[in-house]
């Protein structure tokens, strides 16, 4: 593909993951059939009625800026082929992260993946080998066995990470506290973004 629906874009502070507290420019995809319920950018699930944009300008978005980092978002990303889009960043001088679901294949030569799965529509087979980051957003108790059954599918040295869904964090990050403490190979990750208002 050389162009894209294009929900919004912007350069910011990366707010969540292994990545949190750096600089980077968002390109959101728009489009994704997830469904997650508590998904806190569900405008950006339909396709149409978004901008089409090319590479070119995608990348002339980013050379605007100081960024080194560009994250593909959406919406849902691996929804589409962002093979020309990643080549052309990576020749552009940019590292190029992927936050995705991976409900689909991942198309793209992505310097860093961060897989959050959804029980509403779960990770294509063989997506969960490619995760640098593994982010399960913890709604409910019954969230650590489901991130524990997602984290046998990742490498040994992907990052596992637990992020309390925003409006339940008071009630879950006691929770989360007491599960990491129990199981040291987990970390906890919040939005920081939200914290230091930024998008």
């Amino acid at each position: 593909m050389m162009q894209f629906p294009v929900m919004e874009h912007f350069y910011t502070i990366q707010g969540e993951g292994v990545h949190a507290g750096r600089p980077a420019y968002f390109v959101r995809l728009a489009g994704c059939d997830v469904g997650c319920v508590w998904c806190d950018v569900k405008e950006s699930w339909p396709t149409e009625g978004f901008p089409m944009h090319t590479v070119a300008e995608i990348c002339d978005w980013v050379k605007a800026t100081a960024a080194e980092i560009v994250v593909i978002t959406g919406g849902e990303p691996a929804m589409y082929d962002c093979n020309s889009l990643v080549d052309t960043l990576h020749e552009a001088g940019y590292r190029v992260h992927v936050e995705t679901s991976a409900a689909y294949p991942l198309q793209g030569n992505y310097d860093w993946v961060c897989i959050s799965p959804k029980k509403f529509k779960q990770p294509s087979a063989g997506e969960m080998g490619k995760a640098h980051e593994l982010k399960v957003i913890v709604f409910n108790d019954s969230d650590f066995e489901w991130a524990e059954k997602w984290a046998e599918t990742c490498s040994t040295d992907c990052a596992l990470l637990l992020q309390p869904e925003w409006e339940k964090r008071d009630k879950m990050m006691p929770k989360i506290i007491d599960y990491v403490k129990e199981n040291p190979r987990w970390r906890i990750c919040i939005q920081t973004h939200k914290v230091i208002n930024v998008p």
